[in-house]
C-alpha cells in the first residue's frame, strides 16, 4: 500500500469512498454529489486529498483544507476528512494517511495539523493519541448555521 496525493483519474473511485464517509456521519447517500464535490476540490486545488492505494485500489483517503494560525503567524492544515472503509480497516491504512499528513504539512511549512473528532468516536481518538496527537483544551468549538 502506498499513501500519495490524488489525481483527476482516481475522482471516480475516490468520490465513492467520500460517499461512505459522508454515510458513516448518518448523511444520505449521494454518489452524485460527492463526486461533483471531490471533482470541484481536486479542479480547484483547494484542497489537499492524500490517498491510499493497494494495488489499484483506494481504500482510504484523508482531505487537507489550508489554513493559518494568526497568532502564530504561520501555515497550518485542517486535517478535515479520514476514512477507511470497513473491509479495509485494522490494516494500518489510517496510521498511513495519518503519517502521509504529517509529512505533508512539514514539507509544506505548517506548524501543526488540527482535526475534530466526535466524541464517541473511541476508535479513532485512541488512533491519534497512540500517534502523538493531543487534545486541545484550551478552547470551545463554536459554529453557527448559515
Amino acid at each position: 500500500m502506498t499513501v500519495r496525493p490524488a489525481t483527476a483519474s482516481d475522482l471516480d473511485a475516490l468520490a465513492a469512498l467520500f460517499d461512505g464517509y459522508r454515510r458513516f456521519y448518518e448523511q444520505p447517500a449521494d454518489l452524485a454529489r460527492a463526486r461533483a464535490f471531490v471533482g470541484e476540490r481536486l479542479a480547484a486545488a483547494d484542497t489537499v486529498f492524500l490517498v491510499a492505494d493497494d494495488g489499484g485500489a483506494l481504500v482510504g483517503f484523508t482531505h487537507l483544507f489550508p489554513s493559518f494560525t494568526s497568532v502564530g503567524t504561520a501555515r497550518l492544515w485542517i486535517l478535515n476528512d479520514l476514512f477507511v472503509p470497513p473491509g479495509a480497516r485494522r490494516r494500518g491504512v489510517a496510521e498511513a494517511l495519518l503519517r502521509a499528513a504529517e509529512a505533508h504539512g512539514r514539507t509544506t511549512g505548517a506548524v501543526r495539523l488540527v482535526l475534530q473528532t466526535a466524541h464517541d468516536n473511541a476508535p479513532a481518538q485512541a488512533l491519534y493519541r497512540r500517534l502523538g496527537w493531543t487534545v486541545d483544551d484550551g478552547f470551545l468549538t463554536f459554529e453557527r448555521a448559515l
